[in-house]
């Protein structure tokens, strides 16, 4: 199969940091798509992907699969003797993806508003707003301290063990530093979390 992704950018990072801990970055061949130039606007690549996004899954029949979770999503299902990282019990999978769907929502999306919006990088293919991006900032500012207090007596985010969860706020925490946002130094918590996931292999992949 064939992965269709930009290293640098934050989405195809998470696919890595899931099949790395899943042990199944062999599986696939990664392609690099250099979307300032457009790579991504291609009819070739608009055909795998209508969205023009990336990451891109291409199985060998020649099926794509778009979107970070449906793409894990189908490594947790397509190789359940790996580590699970989308739940085991109908709780864990509950609590896991309300945990996703909260950092992607609330923390994940800003930080990509922020970014479109205040870095004019796609300023040739779209109309930025600086004043929606800047307070796009300030909701991602709120839910780091959100997440500071919930790692007050927590390891990981949820299910006392790493899942997507913590993969999703990782990279987007280390996405938000593009635009100038960072752990603060009261946010203790939220450090000795981020160190931990930060030396992990997976973090390196």
């Amino acid at each position: 199969m064939k992965i269709f992704e930009t290293k640098t950018a934050p989405n195809p990072r998470r696919v890595r940091m899931f099949m790395a801990e899943k042990g199944l970055l062999e599986k696939a061949e990664f392609i690099e798509i250099d979307l300032q130039k457009g790579e991504n606007l291609t009819p070739e690549y608009v055909a795998r992907n209508p969205m023009k996004k990336v990451p891109v899954m291409e199985l060998d029949d020649g099926t794509c699969v778009a979107e970070t979770m449906a793409i894990c999503r189908y490594f947790e299902e397509s190789y359940p003797d790996t580590p699970t990282l989308l739940g085991d019990t109908p709780l864990e999978k509950a609590l896991i993806e309300q945990w996703v769907r909260w950092i992607e929502f609330y923390f994940f999306s800003p930080t990509g508003m922020c970014f479109q919006h205040t870095s004019g990088y796609f300023k040739d293919r779209m109309n930025p707003i600086k004043e929606w991006g800047e307070e796009c900032g300030q909701s991602v500012r709120k839910f780091m301290a959100f997440l500071n207090d919930q790692l007050a007596d927590k390891e990981y985010i949820c299910c006392d063990r790493l899942t997507a969860a913590d993969i999703n706020a990782f990279t987007t925490v280390a996405f938000a530093r593009v635009v100038n946002i960072r752990i603060q130094p009261e946010q203790t918590h939220l450090q000795a979390w981020y160190d931990r996931i930060k030396v992990r292999p997976s973090a390196q992949a």
